[in-house]
């Protein structure tokens, strides 16, 4: 029991931490007893206790106990979720009302009965430094367990075997219910060690059919696809909503959109034109126009809970898992080719180096002049030469709003007709998007490429071809708009006071400095820890080394320094690009976040209904944490929807000598993916020969003890592709007779192996930042 402390009502600080240190269950009783409250100051702590609830603080379990919010009680009843291979027992939570994912217990047996999946016990927590521990108290009532998996028949019998790469067990089938070999199935886990078994409890169809591999991800991921009835029925009402009188009329600019040729909607528009003001020599006016989410859907609705719900849009090759209902996300806030759009405008004023110098917000209402596709914006541009040089020339008033297109129907890509008068568009925004990459190149963000992979289908779901997605001026034109306006709402909700949700990016952790100093020191490469490490001193790092053979796992091994980017209302800087204040802003249809910094800019602003609301304000680091979460989970299913997608178009190819770039090792074997096309496939350590293989894991390599034969990230070389599993997206690869091993590396100095290929430029991809 804490100590206790003098008479007087506590902080909120000193609350909870009773209460996560207070061995036992804390109620209002115990809190007050510890600090010595007279019956006075207990009316006071009840107001407090019901104050921090409502903040998101602190929530109560059965029994009126509190426990810090996203926390565990200190007794509560848990749920037996697996047992593994090695007889550890793993319980989550029965009762999880935070946002955030429930966590998993490892359970410390009871002396007398195993328990099995499924099994329900009233339990004591306590939170250890590698994790949750549950202390079973009392056995209760059964419960169930369910697995997404694929159903085979072996040796007479129904197996299941779970979707899950690191999923290696299979299931026996004790109820199939009417499942017959190959669906994908929804099952419960039944029975205890050693015999645990599958009752299959839904049926969800072919797993190898078209637009499968999405739904596996959806079902794995509990990523919700239906809008609740209210939700559908307010889209419906807010969609004829008339967007006001009071809004910026900005109808007679050039404004136009440009997106990938697939865009399922379109948050975001740019115009840009030379500064006429003497003040600004060589300096541009830009407009960054996103969608007026937040006038449609309000605070609180149905529309926001849902939306909030799920956090953001998740995007699949064959399909997209909305944040908003359709008729909001691809229509009525979707930004349309000749159609009135309400628009959140962020006006910004650029000097001739790229700084902003200015900014402001307005609502507004904007008509797109065109829905142009990254690759046509890049095809104008590069055909300029046939036309006048226009670099500061014109106004960008070359093209008139385009009235007959149909609302109902996607624009289509610029005619040839058309493109004369789209370049007097694209020149002036191309023109402002050289000043911003002086910008950019001053500050020195890290210059590290992800290349995305693209899977093109046909009319009917089938594979037609997965590459590289191609990276064009066009989409760093675009990003470099998106992140000027990210900055100015970040900065103008700063000058306002106003709450803010910044994307956060922190600097990497000493321990990760430290293992990446070791690791670069295998290779001969000099790290200083002392110095202050920005962004481009990983540059400068990948720039001394050329075009080095290990450059590519020296760049592995840099990303993994990285530490992952998060929401929340506390600024602590965008390390990776060099940004001192950034909120997300521009993409409110399908980004959660977005939606709360447009919400922040109309109350800071005054500009109508739709504004943040003091609510939301006080929970401003709870809703962080969750779409932080909820951000992680969509990733995930895009990460392994792509995975599936890969491994069905290479499951022709079994057998087949594949190029192949190590991109993790372990003590057990390396992982490689497919170069050009990705997939992820393990080479066991087993299979690497009769040689026996050290692992070092300071260099992040396997050493052969009698020949020096080195296997490393970011190394090139042949195998044979001899498993590719679609269902779970797993490759597995094999040796290649005859193929010679790499040669040993000379750690000391910069002669290295023999160089298979050089390593492509590495940059960041996308808008998601």
């Amino acid at each position: 029991m804490p100590k206790r402390t003098p008479p007087g009502l506590p902080t909120r600080e000193q609350v909870l931490d009773f209460i996560t240190s207070s061995p036992t269950p804390a109620g209002k009783r115990e809190i007050a007893r510890a600090f010595g409250l007279s019956a006075q100051d207990k009316i006071a702590l009840k107001a407090l206790l019901k104050d921090m609830a409502d903040e998101g603080l602190i929530d109560s379990a059965p029994g009126r106990a509190f426990h810090k919010l996203g926390g565990l009680p200190k007794v509560t009843v848990l749920r037996i979720a697996d047992v593994d291979d090695g007889g550890n027992v793993w319980a989550v939570p029965e009762r999880w009302e935070a946002e955030t994912p429930a966590p998993r217990l490892r359970v410390r047996e009871r002396k007398h009965g195993a328990l099995g999946v499924g099994d329900r016990v009233l339990a004591r927590t306590e939170e250890a430094c590698n994790g949750w521990i549950a202390h079973p108290m009392k056995a209760l009532a059964r419960g169930e367990e369910l697995i997404l998996g694929v159903l085979h028949e072996e040796g007479g019998k129904l197996w299941l075997q779970g979707v899950e790469k690191k999923e290696r067990r299979e299931f026996q089938v004790s109820d199939a219910g009417g499942a017959k070999p190959g669906d994908l199935v929804l099952a419960e886990k039944a029975g205890r060690p050693p015999r645990i078994t599958a009752r299959v409890t839904e049926i969800l169809g072919d797993p190898f059919a078209p637009r499968s591999f999405s739904m596996i991800a959806i079902h794995k991921l509990g990523i919700p696809t239906a809008f609740a009835p209210e939700a559908i029925d307010e889209a419906h009402r807010v969609a004829a909503l008339h967007m006001g009188e009071d809004r910026e009329d900005l109808r007679h600019l050039p404004i136009v959109a440009i997106d990938p040729a697939d865009a399922r909607d379109h948050d975001d528009a740019v115009w840009a034109a030379p500064d006429d003001d003497s003040a600004n020599p060589g300096g541009w006016q830009a407009i960054v126009a996103i969608a007026d989410v937040s006038f449609y859907v309000r605070p609180g609705g149905a529309l926001d809970k849902d939306a909030r719900r799920r956090g953001n849009s998740v995007y699949f090759p064959d399909r997209v898992v909305p944040m908003l209902p359709e008729e909001l996300s691809a229509d009525i806030c979707s930004l349309k080719e000749g159609v009135d759009r309400a628009a959140l405008v962020c006006h910004l004023c650029i000097a001739e180096k790229g700084t902003l110098t200015s900014w402001r917000f307005t609502r507004g209402v904007i008509r797109v002049v065109a829905n142009i596709a990254y690759e046509d914006a890049q095809a104008i541009m590069d055909s300029a030469t046939s036309f006048p040089p226009a670099s500061r020339e014109g106004s960008g008033e070359g093209l008139s709003p385009q009235t007959d297109a149909s609302e109902d129907t996607p624009s289509p890509s610029p005619s040839r007709e058309r493109e004369g008068d789209l370049l007097p568009i694209l020149t002036p925004l191309w023109g402002c998007w050289k000043a911003l990459s002086k910008a950019r190149a001053a500050r020195a963000p890290l210059d590290l490429d992800l290349p995305e992979r693209r899977v093109m289908l046909d009319e009917k779901g089938r594979i037609l071809s997965v590459a590289p997605r191609e990276r064009l001026d066009a989409h760093m034109l675009i990003e470099d708009y998106m992140i000027a306006a990210n900055v100015a709402a970040a900065k103008a909700l700063e000058a306002k006071k106003a709450p803010v949700m910044y994307r956060v990016h922190e600097p990497p952790s000493r321990e990760k400095l430290v293992a990446l100093k070791d690791y670069l020191k295998t290779f001969g490469v000099e790290f200083a820890l002392g110095q202050v490490v920005r962004p481009g001193t990983f540059n400068h790092i990948l720039d001394k080394l050329g075009d080095a053979d290990f450059r590519p796992q020296i760049m592995e091994q840099v990303l993994r320094t990285q530490t992952q980017a998060y929401y929340a209302p506390g600024n602590h800087g965008h390390f990776g690009l060099a940004l001192g204040s950034y909120a997300h802003f521009t993409s409110p249809i399908r980004r959660y976040a977005d939606l709360l910094v447009h919400r922040s800019l109309v109350d800071a602003y005054k500009l109508g209904p739709g504004g943040l609301t003091e609510g939301e304000a006080a929970a401003m680091e709870k809703i962080g944490q969750s779409i932080s979460m909820l951000e992680r989970r969509a990733m995930e299913a895009e990460r392994d929807t792509i995975d599936r997608y890969v491994a069905a178009f290479l499951a022709t190819r079994i057998g087949e000598i594949v190029d192949v770039r190590i991109t993790g090792v372990a003590s057990f074997g390396f992982f490689a993916t497919v170069e050009g096309i990705g997939g992820d496939g393990l080479m066991p350590v087993r299979d690497l020969g009769r040689e026996y293989f050290r692992y070092d894991d300071a260099g992040k390599r396997l050493v052969g003890e009698d020949t020096g034969t080195e296997y490393a990230s970011g190394m090139r070389l042949k195998l044979r592709l001899a498993e590719s599993n679609p269902v779970s997206g797993a490759l597995r690869f094999e040796m290649v007779e005859g193929e010679s091993r790499p040669a040993r590396e000379d750690r000391a100095g910069p002669r290295v192996i023999k160089r298979r290929g050089r390593p492509a430029n590495i940059r960041h991809q996308g808008k998601r930042r």
